[in-house]
C-alpha cells in the first residue's frame, strides 16, 4: 500500500507554497527511495515508461494498478510525494493535431500524416483524438483510484516550436524562419491555443482528485505549474529566440500561476538572459545534457538565474551530491528544488544528507 498521509500531504502543500514564495528558508528536497516492500502483490503486467506500446485493448485499470504496485514500493523522504506520470512522449500534443504516434519501449516518436507545405497547415485541438483519449481515460480512472491521495502529473504536451516541428520536420522549420515568418508566427499562435486547449481539457478530468499540479518535473504546486520548454531554440541564436519563441512563452507565463522552464544544454545557454527578462516566469531548471560538466560545475548560471530573482531545479542523488557542491559555490541552497532518487538501503545516508540541510526527514 502506498505509505502516505493526509497529514504529509498538507506539509508538502505549505512547504511548497512557502518555497515558491521564496520564503522558505530551506532548499526544497524530494528524496524518492525505491525498493521498499511493497505490502500488496505485484501484478502481472510489465512496467514500461512510456505508456504509448502498451496496447490499446489494455484497460486502463492495469496501468493504474501497475503504477500503485511502484508507488507502493517507494519510501518518500523530504518533501516528496506520491506521483505518477503519464508519458506518452514529448510533444504528445501532436497527435491532436494531426500527426501519428510511433511507439517503442523506451521512446515514442511522431510523424505528421503527410508533407504539407506550411501555408497549408493550420493546428485545431481535437480531443477526441486516439492518444488524447487514452491520456484522459488513464487519468480518469488514476483520479477515481486514488481521489486525492496520489498526484497525476500532466501528460508532456510539448514545446510550442517543437510541436510544430513535427510538421516541418528536419531543416523545413529551419528555413521557414527566413522564408516564411509569418506563416511560423500563425502556427505558432494556433499551436499556443491548442496547446492550451489540451492542458484545460486533461486538466478538467484530474482537478477534482489532484492535489495541485505537476508535470513531466515533479515540483508541487497547488496553483497551476508546467515544465515548459522549446528544445527547437537550441538551434537558433537570440534575435530568432526573441523573434519567434519568446512572444509565445511569455504569454504562457502570463496565463500561469507557477511556470518553469527547461534550459536543456549549452545551446541554449545564449537565450537564458533573453528568458530571465520574462517577468512571470518564476524558474528555471538547467540540464548540461550528455558529456556536458556536471550540474554543480555551472555556478555562473546559478548565479544568473538567482540574481534574476528566479528559482532552481536540479536532479540529485541520495547523498544530495549536486545540491551540496551547488550551494557552496552560491553560498546557500535557498530557492533551489533538488528531485532525488535513490534505493531503500540507501536510507540512512538519505537522511543525514536531508539533516544537513534543515529538511523534515518526512514531509509530517
Amino acid at each position: 500500500m502506498i505509505n502516505f498521509s493526509e497529514a504529509r500531504w498538507q506539509k508538502v502543500k505549505s512547504d511548497a507554497a512557502q518555497w515558491w514564495a521564496g520564503k522558505l528558508d530551506r532548499p526544497l528536497v524530494q528524496m524518492r527511495l525505491w525498493g521498499a516492500h511493497p505490502g500488496r502483490a505485484e501484478p502481472a503486467l510489465k512496467r514500461i515508461d512510456f505508456k504509448t506500446p502498451y496496447d490499446m485493448s489494455l484497460p486502463a485499470a492495469a496501468i493504474v494498478d501497475r503504477w500503485d504496485f511502484e508507488l507502493s514500493s517507494q519510501v518518500y523522504l523530504g518533501d516528496s510525494f506520491p506521483c505518477v506520470w503519464p508519458n506518452f512522449g514529448p510533444g504528445v500534443l501532436a497527435t491532436a493535431l494531426g500527426a501519428d504516434a510511433k511507439p517503442y519501449e523506451n521512446t515514442t516518436w511522431f510523424h505528421p500524416r503527410e508533407q504539407l507545405d506550411i501555408d497549408r497547415i493550420s493546428f485545431r485541438y481535437d480531443p477526441e483524438s486516439k492518444w488524447m483519449r487514452r491520456v484522459k481515460d488513464i487519468c480518469r480512472t488514476a483520479a477515481g483510484r486514488w481521489r486525492g491521495s496520489v498526484q497525476i502529473s500532466m501528460t508532456d504536451l510539448g514545446g510550442n516550436l517543437d510541436v510544430l516541428s513535427t510538421f516541418r520536420p528536419g531543416e523545413r522549420l529551419l528555413l521557414d524562419l527566413y522564408d516564411s515568418p509569418a506563416e511560423v508566427k500563425r502556427l505558432t499562435w494556433e499551436a499556443h491555443e491548442a496547446w492550451w486547449a489540451a492542458f484545460r481539457d486533461l486538466d478538467s478530468v484530474m482537478r477534482g482528485a489532484n492535489p495541485g499540479y505537476t508535470a513531466w518535473c515533479s515540483i508541487f504546486s497547488e496553483q497551476s505549474y508546467y515544465m515548459l520548454q522549446c528544445d527547437f531554440c537550441y538551434m537558433i541564436g537570440p534575435a530568432m529566440f526573441d523573434e519567434f519563441v519568446k512572444p509565445e512563452l511569455s504569454a504562457t507565463c502570463a496565463k500561469m500561476a507557477d511556470p518553469f522552464y527547461h534550459l536543456d544544454g549549452p545551446g541554449q545557454l545564449p537565450h537564458l538572459d533573453s528568458l530571465l527578462a520574462i517577468p512571470q516566469l518564476k524558474g528555471v531548471q538547467w540540464v548540461p545534457g550528455a558529456g556536458q560538466k556536471e550540474q554543480w560545475e555551472w555556478p555562473e548560471v546559478y548565479r544568473k538565474i538567482r540574481a534574476a530573482g528566479k528559482l532552481i531545479q536540479i536532479y540529485d542523488d541520495a547523498g544530495l551530491t549536486q545540491l551540496t557542491r551547488i550551494a557552496e559555490r552560491l553560498g546557500d541552497a535557498r530557492g533551489i528544488v533538488a528531485i532525488a532518487n535513490g534505493k531503500a538501503d540507501d536510507r540512512a545516508k538519505a537522511e543525514a544528507a536531508l539533516s544537513r540541510f534543515g529538511v523534515p526527514l518526512s514531509a509530517g
